[in-house]
């Protein structure tokens, strides 16, 4: 029963609640195949993308690596959509490896969502319209930066288990990353690209993956120059989300400074203050403070002390002090996303709290769906059909996952890490080894105020508690955009997401 409960929250949070049964409908039920897969000839086609005033030309390869045993033996394919920018010499120019999370999660939105070449227009921050969408040439990919290669975890897209793999094989934790590894190495060799500085992105799941695999290859003598990491969650342990009520408080600590950046964008605040960054500071330092104090007395605090950090919970929530009170001062997301706007009978999304919901139960505790995970979906998955078809010209017979429950559902949590397995990962050990053992190792960590699903303050607070020696403090650099969970979306966000990208590739590249 433990197993089923983890993974039903699990699905919550890496799976947009509203989403999960558009996987269903992919994948719910299919068995892995007993023999190998025919492998669809890789696609080759040719474009061109105007970033930053410069015209590139870039070639775009939509195939697939099969993955293989000691024994030679295949164990799965891999489906990658690869661009590369046209006369660079490629030996030295950089490539980034990139996905989205999950885990179940294909590579599709970070791919024509945020960084490659071409973007599917989506409304923001509100429904995208039915088709016919729209698919843009993309003057915010970092294709001026760097060669990017988008991959399909194995169990998504078009990658598929092959021969006598089993979805065990593949679908966990360190199963993925090792997966993941060897596509890295693969393609390195296959495309003459070991001397390229090299970079890898992730978000949400794809975060952890990220921490875990830059050991992994750092262990197989593969040293990265950069690791992105967008929206994070790199700690499973201290998610109260696994944890019995109110027996994980800072949990609820961490999350404040998002309930109240989010209340400041609905205007929900008694006085709302001008400056966004410096309110949530404000909120970061009474989180670490009294209210931090007020939780750790817990049933034991008077009735002033309670009073006082309820009227403060209300000054940075907009919450009623009486309902706060009735929370015990712990306010769980969930809970919060249908409170705030409950009067008004909307809900606010998890993934990006600037989109609202109409509320199917006003009466209810928690919301029916996330208007953020409905409100762009149809779009990519429509617009990426389109665009596989008609402008990478990869016609495969079998069927594209874009998000899958049966990888979600049979997802292997346990992590092993010096010698000791642990249920659920917690990635930050493994991105601390990587950093020590490569000191010149660059990490890069974004995050949205209006996320839920990653909230930043929880980020930055374990980024800063790493363990890592003075010297390496300075190869992270954090920071924070008026956006939700995927930052890339939102075009204002994006300029700064993509000044900020730059320049951490100038000095990561160079060395």
């Amino acid at each position: 029963m433990k197993k089923f409960t983890i993974h039903l929250l699990v699905a919550a949070l890496a799976i947009p609640l509203a989403t999960v049964a558009y996987a269903g409908d992919h994948d719910r039920g299919a068995k892995a195949p007993a023999s190998p897969v025919a492998q669809h000839p890789d696609s080759v086609t040719h474009g061109s993308v105007r970033i930053n005033g410069q015209t590139i030309r870039y070639t775009a390869t939509a195939g697939t690596i099969v993955l293989k045993n000691d024994k030679g033996d295949p164990t799965a394919s891999m489906f990658y959509i690869a661009y590369t920018k046209d006369g660079d010499q490629a030996s030295k120019r950089p490539v980034t490896f990139a996905w989205n999370g999950g885990p179940g999660g294909s590579s599709v939105l970070v791919n024509l969502g945020g960084f490659g070449p071409m973007r599917v227009e989506t409304s923001d921050p509100k429904a995208t319209p039915p088709a016919p969408y729209t698919l843009k040439k993309n003057p915010y990919s970092l294709l001026d930066k760097t060669d990017l290669v988008f991959v399909d975890a194995v169990g998504t897209g078009f990658s598929r288990l092959m021969g006598k793999s089993k979805p065990k094989d593949f679908y966990g934790a360190d199963q993925d990353v090792r997966a993941f590894g060897d596509f890295i190495q693969d393609y390195l060799q296959q495309n003459n690209r070991w001397n390229s500085p090299k970079f890898i992105i992730g978000e949400s799941y794809g975060t952890p993956r990220c921490a875990m695999l830059a050991d992994w290859l750092q262990n197989k003598g593969v040293a990265l120059n950069g690791v992105i990491l967008l929206s994070s969650i790199l700690n499973f342990n201290d998610e109260f989300w696994f944890q019995p009520q109110g027996s994980n408080d800072l949990s609820y600590e961490l999350y404040l400074p998002s309930y109240a950046a989010i209340a400041w964008y609905h205007d929900k605040l008694p006085n709302k203050p001008k400056d966004l960054a410096a309110f949530v500071q404000k909120v970061r330092e009474f989180a670490m403070s009294q209210y931090d104090q007020a939780l750790k007395a817990g049933d034991s605090i008077s009735s002033a002390e309670e009073n006082a950090v309820a009227a403060k919970l209300h000054e940075y929530t907009g919450l009623s002090e009486s309902y706060i009170k009735e929370t015990r001062l712990r306010i769980q997301p969930n809970r919060f996303m249908k409170q705030l706007m409950r009067g008004e009978s909307r809900t606010v999304g998890r993934y990006d709290a600037r989109y609202e919901g109409i509320d199917y139960d006003s009466a209810g505790e928690y919301p029916g769906y996330d208007p953020s995970g409905t409100a762009m979906f149809p779009a990519m998955v429509s617009a990426f059909h389109n665009y596989l078809l008609n402008d990478l010209k990869y016609k495969d017979a079998s069927k594209y996952i874009f998000l899958s429950y049966k990888v979600n559902q049979s997802w292997d949590w346990h992590h092993r890490i010096d010698g000791h397995e642990y249920p659920v990962p917690d990635t930050l050990p493994d991105l601390r080894q990587a950093m020590t053992q490569n000191p010149h190792l660059k990490v890069f960590s974004g995050n949205g105020y209006f996320d839920l699903a990653t909230p930043f303050f929880k980020t930055q607070y374990e980024l800063n508690h790493m363990g890592l020696a003075p010297s390496l403090q300075k190869n992270i650099s954090i920071h924070f955009y008026h956006d939700g969970h995927m930052l890339y979306i939102r075009t204002s966000a994006e300029k700064k997401l993509q000044k900020d990208l730059d320049a951490f590739y100038d000095q990561a590249a160079k060395q």
